[in-house]
């Protein structure tokens, strides 16, 4: 009993710091969020000073411009009737209007590039603020995220103080969750975060691009940069995916099952998800649906990772009183009397139908694929 409670607060221990990791790097995407959102307001800043100086330039060209048109009127008088004025007046009168000829060229001059900055910082700006929009919104899943894993454990960890095998199912839970985060953290890390840190270098780099290379070379640079935030974003989008569907809570287990079966499709190149529904979908609680879905994941994830399966099958069936889900896959098969070390992940769904009050079957032989069936009483679970 002493080394039972003491394997529980091990576990007790490790989710903690699991947790702490999360939190860390949901202050550490915070953290570059605010460092963007200082960025942003200094390039708005800079931004309303380049408007007021092309105001000013223009201002000053159009004076420049009435000026040269009367020293192009004095210079002609003066050219016409030359030998009515002295040598220092017709000197003047080309110099006045040379100087002014130049003085409007630079001011043209001045005019366009001031154009091209305001242009260039306005399509930095909208970029940046993306940026910002999609960093917050990922400190809300990872905080989503934490909450969940928090809930869906905590359940776990009170089931594994029953017996001693689900206290070892819950070890291996905790094992692969924390591969799991460990894969989330290096994911964000190199993927959104380090985004985030190259926006600040690199809107450095563009604007010395721009100076010493031109306007071309600073645009491939600014292309490059839209490139990487798309597919920080794609990534983003993928993790938050592979953690909780949104989905799930808003359109149903039906939708959610067709729309992950897509991005599975998406992702895995070459795989092709077979989804069927017979009859009318019914709603059950939040977690009721969210185990389900999870059965079901579980399923394609073995297909394709244990089963090397091109093919997967996903039939829903609504009856009167059950909810009849076949999962079927073309992959290599295997011995379902054979015990594996690393077999938890079918105790796992087990643990779940046990939960729903319901039934699996797999069956599978080595080289004809798999064939995994699901039996959950609608009584039991559907919302009233």
């Amino acid at each position: 009993m002493a080394e039972k409670t003491m394997d529980i607060q091990n576990l007790e221990k490790i989710f903690d710091n699991m947790v702490n990791v999360m939190d860390q790097s949901k202050n550490d995407i915070f953290t570059i969020s605010e460092q963007s959102r200082q960025t942003f307001q200094e390039m708005q800043t800079e931004l309303v000073i380049i408007k007021e100086d092309i105001s000013r330039v223009i201002t000053e060209g159009d004076y420049l411009e009435d000026m040269t048109r009367q020293s192009r009127r004095r210079l002609a008088d003066v050219s016409k009737n030359f030998m009515n004025y002295s040598e220092e007046e017709v000197r003047q009168a080309y110099e006045v209007a040379n100087d002014l000829l130049v003085r409007l060229s630079i001011n043209r001059m001045e005019e366009k590039q001031l154009r091209v900055r305001r242009d260039e910082l306005d399509r930095r700006i909208a970029a940046l603020l993306e940026t910002i929009e999609k960093a917050d919104h990922l400190v809300n899943q990872v905080t989503t995220v934490i909450t969940y894993l928090t809930s869906d454990l905590k359940k776990v960890g009170e089931v594994l103080e029953t017996a001693r095998q689900k206290q070892e199912f819950a070890i291996q839970i905790i094992q692969a969750q924390e591969e799991e985060r460990k894969r989330l953290s290096r994911d964000i890390h190199d993927g959104p975060a380090q985004m985030l840190a190259n926006v600040l270098l690199r809107s450095g780099l563009i604007e010395k691009t721009f100076s010493e290379k031109g306007p071309n070379a600073a645009l491939s640079e600014l292309n490059q940069l839209k490139e990487m935030v798309r597919n920080a974003l794609l990534e983003v989008r993928r993790i938050i995916y592979d953690l909780r569907p949104m989905a799930l809570d808003d359109l149903g287990l039906i939708p959610t099952l067709r729309k992950y079966s897509s991005t599975v499709m998406e992702y895995e190149k070459g795989v092709t998800i077979h989804f069927m529904n017979n009859g009318t979908e019914k709603r059950f609680e939040s977690s009721i649906e969210v185990a389900i879905f999870r059965l079901v994941q579980e399923c394609i994830s073995n297909a394709l990772k244990h089963g090397n399966s091109r093919d997967v099958w996903v039939k829903v069936e609504w009856l009167r009183d059950t909810m009849n889900i076949v999962v079927k896959d073309n992959g290599k098969g295997f011995d379902p009397n054979q015990t594996k070390d690393k077999s938890f992940g079918i105790i796992g769904m087990r643990e779940r139908v046990e939960l729903l009050k319901g039934e699996m079957k797999i069956m599978s032989t080595i080289g004809k694929g798999t064939t995994v069936l699901f039996r959950i009483p609608l009584h039991e679970n559907i919302i009233e």
